[in-house]
């Protein structure tokens, strides 16, 4: 169903060491915004296309903050323009745990944190020691963020929670919403790492990384009517997957995805690994998806 482009990977290098878990969006003037989590020195940049391909080299946007305890790391965010702001809810990750904080900017590019303390934390069982990978959205005044919860080498399941301000977020009480499916191959292990994507006839588009085993992994879709419940996968499954002897040969990670309306087209960026190395790819696919593309 995805073709892998041909130039792959299209950004990152020995340089830029390991790149990972991208959230792509598509600025008024068509202009494409990556944020992305930069290994080499455990934080959030931010970079810009024209043509989704060559990307201006990165800013950094958000660093560690040791000195709170919970962010000794920051990696795998999200980020939304609301007026004048842009915010950006992120992981922060210390002693084995995530943890999901926020943080704002004026100009699009230096952030700055809202508050000191997580504004999600692992709490229930199946929460575990993490919760990472916020994607949020913002919809009749309500902020709608889903999230990965489980382990913190690699997430096992999906959550939803919602929030008035993007502060202080209840968690749904049919948490978790996605679980892996066993039946499934790709996702026999676990699953993690979702964008969801509102789409006119469907509902909602929840990409995801799904899991054959907790080394190799893959890229996934479903489709929800709200996003919450009623998941139905692909037939497809997977969209993306690992090429042997190529850059990409262990695992296709953290899918992110932008539908070209002009060119009836979708686009994936995510993260390839070949041993310890991640950089980030790109896969198309012509035309939309159907009711008839699911389960």
């Amino acid at each position: 169903m995805f073709q892998k482009y041909k130039g792959n990977p299209i950004f990152g290098d020995e340089k830029t060491g390991t790149l990972f878990d991208v959230y792509l969006t598509s600025l008024p003037d068509k202009t494409l915004r990556m944020d992305v989590s930069t290994r080499i020195n455990d934080s959030l940049a931010v970079c810009f296309s024209d043509d989704g391909v060559n990307w201006t080299a990165p800013h950094t946007a958000l660093t560690p903050n040791p000195a709170s305890g919970w962010e000794d790391l920051v990696n795998r965010n999200c980020v939304l323009k609301i007026g004048d702001r842009t915010l950006m809810w992120y992981t922060g990750q210390a002693h084995g745990n995530s943890y999901i904080g926020v943080a704002e900017s004026e100009n699009g590019l230096d952030f700055h944190r809202i508050v000191g303390h997580p504004v999600l934390s692992p709490e229930a069982d199946f929460e575990g020691e993490s919760v990472m990978n916020p994607c949020v959205l913002f919809e009749n005044g309500v902020y709608r963020m889903w999230y990965s919860a489980g382990e913190t080498y690699e997430p096992n399941v999906l959550c939803y929670a919602e929030s008035r301000d993007g502060l202080v977020w209840a968690k749904s009480p049919g948490n978790p919403i996605l679980t892996k499916n066993p039946a499934k191959e790709y996702e026999q292990n676990r699953i993690g790492g979702c964008q969801v994507i509102p789409h006119p006839t469907l509902g909602y588009l929840v990409f995801y990384i799904g899991y054959r085993d907790i080394h190799t992994a893959c890229i996934c879709v479903a489709c929800s009517k709200d996003g919450v419940t009623d998941f139905h996968r692909c037939k497809e499954n997977p969209l993306v997957a690992p090429t042997k002897e190529a850059w990409d040969k262990d695992s296709c990670y953290k899918p992110s995805a932008i539908y070209d309306n002009e060119k009836d087209c979708w686009r994936i960026w995510y993260n390839g690994r070949a041993g310890g190395n991640e950089y980030i790819g790109l896969a198309t696919k012509q035309g939309d998806f159907t009711l008839e593309d699911f389960e």
